[in-house]
Formats: C-alpha cells, structure tokens, sequence
C-alpha cells in the first residue's frame, strides 16, 4: 500500500511543471533508499549525478552519506529512506529558489505522510531552513532534536559535501561532530525499533 502511494506520487513528480527546473533537469530525483516508518533523510537539491542517474545521493557526497550511515550499522538499502527538498537539479548545484521551493514542497509533504517517519534527518542547511523554518546556521542546531510532523523527531546533521571539504578528525571538528550525532540517531533508532 505505501509503495502504491509513494508511486502515484512519483508518477505525479516525472510530470511536473510547476516551476523552471523542469526545463532543465534530465531525471527527477524523487527518492532512493527503502521506503518505511522509522528513519528518512531529506537533503536539499539533487547534483551532478543525481540528475544523471535519479537518484538522491550518489556522488562523492552519497558515498560518504553511506559510510557513515555503515559506521553504526545502517544502510540505505535496509534502514533509511531518501529524498530531497526539490527534485529537480538547479542549475550549476546552486541553491533552490523560494519558489522553486515552494512549488516542490507538496511531493515532500506528500513522502512525509506516507511514511510518517519516527525520525528525519535534516541533511544540510537548505533541508535544516525547509523543514526548521530558520536561518540560524546549521553548527549552530546540528546533533539537537526538534519536533517534527506526525509527531517525529527531526535533527539536523551536516551535509557530506561539506564534510568532504573539511577533513579534520580532531575534537571539536565536522567530522567528529558527525560521529556524536550519528550515534546519538543510532541510539534513538534503536530505541524505535525495540518499542
């Protein structure tokens, strides 16, 4: 049944219009991952390759998303379901228009209905300032929880991509801060699946 959905939904994506990415985009990039109730990730606008092959997270920065996410025993082929705030590639990787925004949150809306998630991963400023509704950096809020829809818990994380251009592992650093916070999500995802 939620597969069902999830594939109207999809099939109402492949023929959007609402806005000038539609144009320009070879793929949408609706979702990947394995749809289900207990953890998905949002990020913010499929790259380069995305929109090549359509799916989210499948570059430099997916592969990074990846080991992380095996760090603590998770994968996105069992464990987490994927998408995105728009659907469409912006132009040149730049960041997503308000209207362009705007136009695609309903399919976003949409996923989040359907899966009801228990716990959402807000992956980089643009999904933290979607879903949060705030500027306030991303270093700032990231490893804390929030309230999220259908009564979920949402904490925002960095991007890979980021991590990728700051490579220390020192205390205090990007990537040991990520190594907190994905335990920290471990931790609360193993609490969900053993209620």
């Amino acid at each position: 049944m939620i597969e069902q959905k999830l594939e109207k939904l999809k099939e109402e994506c492949l023929n959007c219009q609402k806005c000038p990415l539609c144009k320009t985009r070879t793929n949408i990039v609706f979702s990947g991952g394995i749809p289900n109730h207990n953890l998905m990730l949002i990020g913010e606008a499929p790259g380069y390759w995305e929109d090549q092959k359509g799916e989210p997270f499948v570059g430099k920065a997916g592969q990074l998303l990846d080991k992380i996410f095996a760090s603590v025993g998770l994968s996105r082929h069992k464990d987490v379901y994927i998408c995105n705030t728009l659907k469409c590639r912006p132009p040149n990787n730049r960041d997503p228009l308000p209207e362009e925004k705007k136009a695609c949150r309903a399919f976003l809306d949409a996923q989040i209905e359907i899966l009801k998630p228990k716990i959402i991963l807000l992956c980089g400023r643009v999904a933290v300032n979607s879903m949060l509704n705030t500027n306030i950096g991303i270093t700032k809020i990231r490893g804390k929880w929030f309230n999220g829809p259908n009564n979920s818990k949402m904490m925002p994380i960095f991007h890979p991509s980021y991590l990728l251009r700051n490579d220390s592992r020192e205390k205090g650093s990007p990537k040991w801060l990520m190594w907190q916070d994905i335990q920290e999500i471990k931790k609360y995802y193993n609490q969900i699946i053993n209620e």
